[in-house]
């Protein structure tokens, strides 16, 4: 009995010699949600990230942006001290969120990008792993959904309402709007996210428009109180 009991000792410290390096290399393997696809491009879009420039306008000054007569009307009636969105703490929209003068962090997780806006703490999910939907209600962020074309996201949204402004000034928007990001690290601490701007009850032609933003490794997101809601906010008609 003692010496089946060695010889099977034996046997199975020499399974594990065998196996055990297998079944921890395969575990080292990366699962298909890791960071890198399969040329070994870095998808790490994770962070805290602040911009290198602050916009206040998505157009520089002087140029003349594509509207149409109706969002004309609204540009002219736009007034950041008495009709901006921001006055009635309301959520961003998109691209203004990822324009707000405050930083964002970026997390990643299996199916999804999160993205965190300090500003109003606003929470902006990307999925991965499924289509538009169907009928979305209008919402103030959109309905985004992501892919990965090498190392860039490229993440598209679509039903929005039309009561946000697309920047700080009050460019204006329909709910017709549909928006296009290219977002990619282009180095360890630099991140840009290219905008497509499509709306064509707004504007006569789709634009186009960048932010650039810093790794700021030593920051961390804070918490954010809206304390002007005092102003009561009525969107244009």
């Amino acid at each position: 009995m003692m010496r089946n009991r060695l010889v099977t000792s034996i046997l199975a410290t020499a399974l594990a010699a065998v196996l055990l390096p297998v079944i921890f290399a395969q575990s080292a393997k990366p699962s298909k949600d890791a960071k890198s696809n399969d040329d070994g491009i870095s998808r790490d879009l994770t962070g805290v990230w602040q911009y290198d420039h602050y916009q206040r306008a998505l157009f520089p000054k002087g140029v003349t942006p594509p509207f149409t007569p109706w969002a004309e009307a609204r540009f002219k009636a736009a007034d950041t001290s008495v009709n901006d969105p921001n006055l009635g703490c309301l959520p961003h929209g998109i691209p203004r969120m990822m324009m707000a003068p405050l930083p964002i962090e970026i997390f990643q997780e299996p199916g999804t990008v999160l993205v965190e806006q300090e500003s109003l703490n606003e929470l902006r999910h990307i999925h991965l792993n499924r289509q538009h939907l169907k009928d979305p209600d209008p919402t103030y962020n959109g309905d985004s959904i992501g892919k990965w074309e090498g190392n860039t996201l490229v993440v598209d949204t679509i039903g929005f309402n039309d009561i946000t402004w697309l920047d700080h000034v009050g460019l204006p928007h329909s709910d017709q709007l549909h928006v296009v990001e290219r977002i990619r690290r282009m180095d360890h601490d630099t991140l840009v996210d290219d905008f497509t701007i499509e709306d064509p009850k707004a504007y006569t032609k789709s634009w186009t428009a960048s932010q650039t933003y810093k790794l700021h490794p030593e920051w961390e997101i804070q918490e954010y109180t809206c304390d002007r809601n005092q102003y009561v906010f009525h969107p244009q008609q």
